[in-house]
Formats: C-alpha cells, sequence, structure tokens
C-alpha cells in the first residue's frame, strides 16, 4: 500500500457525471444523549451503557467535535456520505429520533446512507417501526413489501453502487458481537452477482469488519468467514467498516485480486491517543483501463482527514493508494 502527502479532488461542476467519485466514510459517532425518562430505558443491559456514558462516553464524543466534523465535510464536498452505524449510545427510542436532526444536517437520503451498528441495536432488534425515522437512509430504491426494511439494499447514487448490510444485533452484557445471518448472505451473494458488470465502484458498507482487526471473539462477526465466501465468489471493489475505533487498511480475497477492507475510527472522540483521535475517510475513486484479469477496475485513493490536538478543526493526515 501507498501513503503520501495529501492533495485535493474537486467534485465534479454542473450537473455532468464525475470523472471521479469521492465518498465520505463516517462512523461511531454516537451524536445522541442519552435521556432516561423511566426504568424500562434502563432495564438489562442498557443500564451499563448508561453508566458508561455518565462516566466516560459523554466526554468523549463531543458535539463540538461534531459541528467541526460538518464543517469540514462543506469544505471537502465529497459527493455522497456513508455512515457505518453506532450513530447512538444504547438505542433507546429517544436517541433514534435524536439522531434525525444531526442526519438532516449531514444532508438527506440523496446524500448520505447508514448502516446500523451495535449500539443502535443495543437491546432491541432492528426493526421497521423502531427505525422508521431512518428508513429513508436505510434503503436503496422502493421498500420492501409492508414497509420492512430489509438488508442488504442496494443505492445507486454519485456514480456509486453502494451495498448496506445490517451486522447489528442485541447482544448481552460483554458482547458487541455482529451477525448477518444466512438469509442476508443469501441476498447479498444474488445482490452482487448482479452487479457483476456494473460500471459503478461497488463499496460494500458494515459496522462489524469482515476480518479480525485485533478484536476479541466477543467483538468480532461471527459469520465473517461466510461474508469472506460470498466476496471471494462474487468481488466488491471496496469494503468499509466501522466498530474499532481504530484506523486499519486490510484486505480479503475477490474472484479478480483482493479486495480493500478500511475501517475508520470514531468520527466524534477526542481520543485518548492520536490513533483513537477523531478521523473520517475521503475515498476517491478514479476508472483505469483493464488490461488483463486482476487488474482492478478503479484506482482508489483513501485520504484521512484527523481531528486535529487541543482544537475543534480537522484537517489532512495521510493517503493511502488501495
Amino acid at each position: 500500500m501507498e501513503s503520501r502527502a495529501t492533495g485535493r479532488a474537486q467534485p465534479a461542476r454542473g450537473g455532468a457525471a464525475p470523472i471521479e467519485t469521492i465518498l465520505a466514510h463516517l462512523s461511531d459517532l454516537h451524536v445522541t444523549p442519552i435521556r432516561v425518562r423511566g426504568v424500562g430505558d434502563v432495564a438489562n443491559k442498557r443500564v451499563l451503557g448508561w453508566l458508561s456514558w455518565l462516566r466516560r462516553r459523554r466526554h468523549e464524543h463531543r458535539p463540538e467535535i461534531l459541528d467541526a466534523l460538518l464543517e469540514d465535510l462543506g469544505e471537502t464536498a465529497p459527493h455522497h456520505v456513508a455512515v457505518t452505524g453506532d450513530l447512538t449510545n444504547v438505542g433507546l427510542p429517544d436517541e433514534i429520533e435524536g439522531a434525525v436532526p444531526w442526519l438532516a444536517r449531514l444532508g438527506g437520503p440523496e446524500r448520505v446512507s447508514i448502516v446500523p451498528g451495535n449500539h443502535d441495536a443495543y437491546a432491541a432488534p432492528i426493526d421497521a417501526e423502531r427505525f422508521a425515522s431512518w428508513s429513508p437512509y436505510l434503503r436503496g430504491g422502493e421498500p420492501a413489501p409492508g414497509g420492512a426494511l430489509r438488508f442488504p439494499y442496494c443505492k445507486r447514487v454519485a456514480g456509486l453502487a453502494l451495498v448496506g448490510l445490517s451486522s447489528a444485533l442485541p447482544t448481552p452484557p460483554g458482547f458487541a458481537t455482529g451477525e448477518l445471518g444466512r438469509e442476508q448472505l443469501e441476498r447479498l451473494d444474488a445482490l452482487l452477482a448482479g452487479l457483476a458488470d456494473a460500471s459503478e465502484p461497488r463499496v460494500v458498507l458494515v459496522h462489524h469488519p469482515p476480518v479480525a482487526a485485533g478484536q476479541s471473539r466477543r467483538r468480532q462477526l461471527s459469520d465473517a468467514a461466510e461474508l469472506r465466501s460470498v466476496l471471494a465468489r462474487r468481488g466488491a471493489d471496496l469494503v468499509i467498516h466501522g466498530h474499532t475505533h481504530r484506523t486499519s487498511f486490510e484486505a480479503v480475497e475477490g474472484p479478480d485480486g483482493s479486495i480493500p477492507v478500511v475501517g475508520v475510527p470514531s468520527s466524534s472522540a477526542r481520543g485518548a491517543s492520536p490513533g483513537r483521535r477523531a478521523r473520517y475517510h475521503l475515498y476517491r475513486f478514479e476508472p483505469v483501463a483493464r488490461v488483463e484479469s486482476g487488474t482492478p477496475r478503479f484506482r482508489i485513493t483513501c485520504r484521512v482527514r484527523a481531528l486535529q490536538p487541543g482544537a475543534a478543526r480537522f484537517s489532512a493526515a495521510d493517503e493511502h493508494v488501495l
């Protein structure tokens, strides 16, 4: 992987399709405070999450950093924004609703796509009723029959084919595992098969990484091997995830060579160390001529924007050619 000083790519002007496409990647924002309205709000596992928020998390994930993030996104002007989960702290209904104004500031569903994280499903499942206010951001084209949320979704927007997976599910105390399940994996297989000849970059969004990424078994994706098998058979151009609160650049096998797998830290954290400090990524996709099997369809560059130490402001950090 190549790394060098950053430059700045300009988005396309006017209505013409961009020669290159810029996708912003945010994750683990924890944008909503916890407001306890009754004992039921902090029953079972949520009491631990509430105590963690009181002691630590509310001091770590700061609104002034979120404001700085929005300001910087206004300057870097990506064509689309992907958020890979954990907008909330313990997934209370008030938190789900409380994230909506922030999503509106980020942009409408035509500019923003999200997938849920384990904190969003902390003690209750991801379902259409609880996540109705998020549903425009959790869908591709037409809604599923009966208005149900159905993953994976495929959103073809801004010159991209975004494939959103849900690895979020309620877990016992002490666990933050994820799972896709057989039905979702089967739908993913069929969806990626249908995108095999797509002209757009195929980008898979998921909260839990399909690789270990330094996580203990209590925090990993339980069917990561099955996800890797689908990707090896059907292919994709990029997989992006959150969950680990760390930057990571890895790869999994695809039918025409390796597929980059990139994790981004929390995009709202003060960070006790530089590696934990808020960051977000800008992926630039540039089409390349395929001269032989195994040649990537796109040249993908990841530009890292990082929170400056001691200042609520983001600036250029690293750049990596994937």
